[in-house]
């Protein structure tokens, strides 16, 4: 009969899933020209500047 996976090995998969998700979401999001966190930055700090 086969062992049952550690949680070890669960925990290890799913931060790997983690990473490779990121780096692929973080890969798409630097092709767009138009990030939407650098604009909400910039009207942040242009609101800020307004009081």
């Amino acid at each position: 009969m086969k062992r049952k996976p550690d949680l070890l090995w669960i925990l290890v998969i799913l931060f790997g899933l983690g990473v490779v998700t990121t780096g692929y979401a973080q890969s798409l999001w630097a092709n767009k020209t138009d990030a939407p966190v650098e604009l909400a930055q910039l009207q942040q700090q242009s609101t800020a500047f307004k009081r």
